[in-house]
């Protein structure tokens, strides 16, 4: 280990920003690996915990190591080898006395052709287990892949706190108790649990896409896990229209990360973008992913299939003024039938307010309204819709609104900026 002075990743200072900026990047590689030896993924949490207490305890005398994610990973499976062992150890003596358990550690099942060998896959796959309740997988996966903390998962899900964490403990204990292998199920199963793979890739994507809390807009590593997953699971279900529907959307969505924050980090809105360092090499994987979803989808396009074909109208824009906003209200209006979701809806708002002008957008809005009280978004597409209709003083009330809602500070400064400069059209 090669001690390093006072900065970590990410422009972290101090031994103490490095530890929490290594474990927000790296908890979900390590957990992944750890699970795979544990078999539980419980457990592989405590190992990891473990790992950064002695981080804590180590890295502000010895210093920062050249490698911090390597550092977690090789202290959190040591853990896992000492508590194999003990666990071998207490087996070996309850047989000695004529006690017959089985072994600890299930042994390896034969390689599939058509398995990827990839931790982080297993660990979405385990996590998206049917015998977990929807909202049970989604929160357990943003803890596990996503890195969040109970609290930015409550922020994320709309949900209080304390029910994000009876669903993470419930969660951990029911894989545990009915001892759900650590794989990527194959045949009947692993199609059984696709639409919750998919959505969980998708979540974590936007989790990094435009983070739920924090100082930072963008948390890069999280959208290229979640672009990595995307593309294996392409490759290991080459004939299920969504998933490479899913992976266009997200190559289109990754094409324009550096466009969408300033040098000094802030936020950029899409329509100040500039659109020569969207990523032109992604937006063509997304084409060919969207080709891809269209060459074997067998009825009417899904949900991530309509999400990508929003996403290519936007990619084919070269500036904000040739968007296609009628073909992309149109594509909302189709999702918005297939899923009910009043975000969606939103969304739709905006297209149609590009389309049709800000009154139409806005009774689109006002039409939701009353499902996404404490979602930040809708006083902010609010605010946007009334300064259009020149009520500025309108406009201000509800970006000032969205900021209180939001946790990430990056956009808490923008809303507040838009607040600001919406009282100054008023006056």
């Amino acid at each position: 280990m090669t001690p390093q002075p006072t900065s970590g990743p990410d422009g972290a200072t101090g031994p103490g920003g490095a530890i929490e900026t290594v474990f927000r990047l790296e908890s979900p590689r390590v957990i992944a690996a750890v699970a795979r030896l544990v078999r539980d993924v419980g457990i592989a949490e405590e190992l990891v915990q473990d790992a950064l207490v002695a981080a804590l305890e180590q890295w502000p005398r010895d210093g920062v190591p050249g490698n911090p994610g390597a550092w977690l990973t090789t202290a959190a499976r040591r853990r896992a080898v000492d508590l194999i062992r003990r666990r071998d150890t207490y087996a070996r003596k309850l047989r000695e006395i004529g006690r017959d358990l089985p072994e600890s550690i299930p042994p390896q099942e034969p390689a599939d052709p058509d398995d990827i060998d990839d931790d982080l896959l297993r660990l979405v796959f385990t996590a998206c287990h049917p015998v977990l309740s929807a909202d049970a997988r989604i929160a357990l996966t943003l803890r596990l892949l996503g890195g969040l903390t109970t609290a930015e998962i409550a922020r994320a899900v709309l949900v209080p706190e304390a029910t994000v964490a009876q669903r993470i403990v419930r969660a951990k204990r029911t894989l545990a108790a009915k001892n759900v292998p650590f794989e990527v199920p194959r045949g009947p199963d692993r199609t059984a649990r696709l639409g919750s793979v998919l959505d969980v890739i998708y979540l974590i994507f936007n989790e990094g896409y435009a983070a739920t809390t924090g100082d930072d807009w963008l948390r890069p590593a999280l959208c290229e896990d979640a672009l990595r997953l995307a593309r294996q699971l392409a490759q290991l279900m080459p004939g299920e229209p969504e998933v490479h529907a899913l992976a266009a959307l997200l190559e289109f969505q990754a094409s324009r990360l550096a466009a969408r924050t300033a040098p000094d980090g802030e936020p950029v809105l899409l329509r100040d973008q500039d659109r020569s360092r969207w990523n032109r090499m992604l937006i063509a994987r997304g084409v060919a992913a969207l080709d891809r979803a269209g060459a074997t989808a067998a009825g009417a396009p899904g949900p991530y299939a309509l999400q990508a074909a929003i996403a290519a109208c936007h990619a084919r824009a070269y500036t904000y003024d040739q968007t296609d906003w009628a073909a992309i209200a149109t594509l909302y209006g189709l999702l918005a039938a297939r899923t009910s979701s009043p975000v969606v809806e939103l969304n739709r708002a905006v297209a149609v307010s590009m389309a049709e002008g800000p009154a139409a957008g806005l009774e689109v809005v006002d039409a939701v309204a009353d499902q996404l009280g404490g979602y930040h978004l809708l006083p902010s597409v609010r605010g946007d819709l009334l300064l259009r209709l020149g009520r500025a003083e309108e406009a201000r009330t509800e970006f000032a609104r969205a900021a209180s809602l939001t946790g990430n500070e990056r956009e808490r400064h923008l809303l507040l900026l838009r607040a600001a400069q919406a009282a100054g059209s008023a006056s």
